[in-house]
C-alpha cells in the first residue's frame, strides 16, 4: 500500500516504522526537514497550515509513489504556547493558532487527498487524528479548550466525509488517542501529579501510552482488514474514556 503520513515524530514516526515493517511504501510530509530525514523515507518538508504547500506535498507523494491508497493526517499539537487554556483565559492567538495547527492542517491534507482519490477512481482510505479530550475532558490537568474544540471538529468531519464519499469507495475514519508519550506531551511526562493520575485514568497502561499503540490502530483503519469500516472513531486511550 502507498501511504502518505503527515508528521515526523511521535505517533507519525511510530506509524512510519510499523508501515515499513509491514512492507508498505511511505511518503512523509512535516514542517521540520531534519525530523523527516531521520525516518529514511521519501519526504517533503512543508508547512501544512498553508494550503499551497499541502497540495504540493500530496502531489509530490503521488509523483514519488506512483499512486496514493492511504493517508494518515496526524500533524497537530498543543496550543498552550500560543495561549490556549480555559476559554475565559484563552487568547485570540491561542485559539487561532491551535485551530491552524490541528484543523487547518487536517483540512488542507484531507482535501488534497480526496481530490487525488477521486482522480484515481480507485477509492482510498483517509485516517484523521482526534483526541479523547474532544469527548472525555479532564478539567484538572488538561483544560485546553481550543485544542479540544479543534479535535472535536475533526471527529465531526470524519462523519460527514465518510457519508459523502462512501459511494466512491473512499473510507474516512479517525483515531482518538489518550495521553501518549510523544514530544508533544513533554509537560505531562515531567509532571509527577499527571503521571500519578494516569495510573488510574489510563488503567490499561498505568502510564502514558506508547505511540505504537496508536500507530497500530491507524494502520488497521488504513488497511484491507478494514475495507467495510467508515465513519468511525477508534479510541485508543488505555481506558481513559471509561475511567
Amino acid at each position: 500500500m502507498n501511504l502518505l503520513i503527515t508528521g515526523a515524530t511521535g505517533i507519525a514516526a511510530a506509524t512510519v516504522r510499523l508501515a515499513l515493517a509491514a512492507g508498505h511504501n511511505v511518503f512523509v510530509t512535516s514542517l521540520n526537514a531534519d525530523d523527516c530525514a531521520l525516518l529514511n523515507v521519501p519526504y517533503l518538508a512543508a508547512d501544512l497550515t498553508d494550503s499551497v504547500q499541502a497540495d504540493a506535498a500530496v502531489a509530490v507523494a503521488v509523483q514519488t509513489l506512483g499512486s496514493l491508497e492511504g493517508v494518515f493526517c496526524v500533524v497537530g499539537g498543543s496550543g498552550r504556547r500560543f495561549g490556549d487554556g480555559p476559554l475565559d483565559a484563552c487568547t485570540d492567538d491561542g485559539w487561532q493558532q491551535t485551530f491552524a495547527l490541528n484543523l487547518d492542517t487536517t483540512f488542507h491534507i484531507a482535501r488534497a487527498a480526496l481530490r487525488q482519490f477521486l482522480a484515481q477512481d480507485t477509492g482510498g482510505s483517509l485516517v484523521l487524528t482526534g483526541s479523547v479530550l474532544a469527548s472525555h475532558p479532564e478539567p484538572g490537568k488538561f483544560a485546553t479548550h481550543a485544542y479540544a474544540a479543534s479535535k472535536g471538529a475533526i471527529l465531526s468531519l470524519v462523519t460527514t466525509l465518510a457519508s459523502y464519499y462512501a459511494p466512491q469507495k473512499i473510507r474516512v475514519n479517525a483515531v482518538a488517542p489518550g495521553l501518549v508519550r510523544t514530544p508533544m506531551s513533554q509537560r505531562a511526562q515531567s509532571d509527577s501529579e499527571i503521571l500519578e493520575l494516569m495510573r488510574t485514568k489510563q488503567p490499561l497502561a498505568e502510564d502514558l501510552l506508547d505511540a505504537e499503540e496508536i500507530a497500530k490502530a491507524a494502520l488497521f483503519l488504513l488497511s484491507e482488514s478494514a475495507t467495510q469500516i467508515t465513519g468511525q472513531t477508534l479510541t485508543v486511550d488505555g481506558g481513559w474514556s471509561v475511567s
